[in-house]
């Protein structure tokens, strides 16, 4: 009698994006470790999954290479404070991983500094975006013609709001890059990259980020964001962050959602994650399939 054997649990690979002062500033604000939240958010999507955190960004942070990551089922970046073209180790350490991936064959995500990395990696540029800041929500993200037909965006509206925060966009597509959605502030609001055999997504905004999180990043950045023009002051800034968390415990608020312009594909955690769902469903399970693992 033969018996067969249960397949493993998914494994799947968090790279956080931040430096260990990144993410001191994040929780001192009020917010989460993104690498922690981006886990939490795939063990919901995949129930059972075994998801590994790589510090990359850290000094003497053990990068797993060749085999190890052809062992995981799939890898996401999260978003990060670092800059691609200020450089150093803690950039470089994190773009060198990216293309491991790439060359192992590794279904992979990137939301926002996700998206950058992977497009350095693939042979693109990124700059610091000359019509500033986007932050809070992305507003009228729209899909290209690619993006309406494309397994990312099923269930997502032809126009829709996201969560958001950066300063940087893609300046320049890497070789075989399809963009799938655009707005008036980025044209690369989202994209697929073809490299190595392999195929990446990435976003530049974050499906993954639940309102308090835009809300903590709105008080670590703080008086910047002043300068920018965003807010008037800092009472200002505790109000905004305030009704963003109030909106979090509570998504049926009419009142805040409509002073703000909150959408339901923002307020609806389903819709706002739709586009990690959907990369789980259409590129990972298959390629863990294809690999003999489900």
């Amino acid at each position: 009698m033969v018996t067969s054997r249960p397949n493993p649990p998914a494994r799947l690979l968090v790279i956080e994006g931040n430096n260990a002062e990144g993410r001191a500033q994040q929780l001192a604000a009020g917010g989460g470790i993104a690498s922690q939240g981006y886990a939490e958010l795939l063990r919901g999507l995949l129930p059972g999954a075994e998801i590994d955190i790589c510090y990359a960004a850290d000094p003497g942070a053990e990068l797993p290479r060749g085999a190890a990551l052809e062992g995981y089922d799939g890898a996401a970046i999260t978003g990060s404070a670092l800059h691609i073209y200020q450089g150093g180790p803690s950039v470089s350490r994190q773009i060198d991983l990216a293309r491991a991936i790439l060359a192992a064959g590794t279904p992979i995500f990137g939301s926002c500094w996700g998206l950058q990395v992977l497009t350095v990696a693939a042979g693109g540029g990124v700059r610091r975006n000359p019509k500033g800041r986007e932050l809070g929500f992305g507003r009228g993200i729209r899909l290209t013609e690619a993006g309406r037909k494309h397994p990312m965006y099923i269930g997502k509206p032809d126009v829709f709001n996201a969560p958001t925060v950066h300063l940087d966009e893609v300046e320049s597509l890497a070789p075989g890059t399809v963009v799938l959605a655009t707005n008036a502030v980025s044209d690369v609001q989202s994209a697929e990259i073809h490299c190595n055999g392999t195929v990446a997504w990435g976003v530049q905004y974050h499906p993954e980020y639940p309102l308090r999180e835009i809300a903590a990043i709105v008080r670590r950045v703080g008086g910047r964001l002043i300068e920018e023009g965003f807010f008037l002051d800092e009472a200002d800034i505790k109000t905004f962050a305030a009704d963003l968390d109030t909106l979090d415990q509570n998504p049926a608020d009419k009142r805040l959602a409509w002073r703000h312009g909150i959408s339901k594909n923002v307020l609806d955690t389903r819709l706002r994650v739709s586009e990690v769902a959907n990369w789980i469903e259409y590129h990972v399970l298959p390629k863990r399939a294809k690999r003999g693992r489900g």
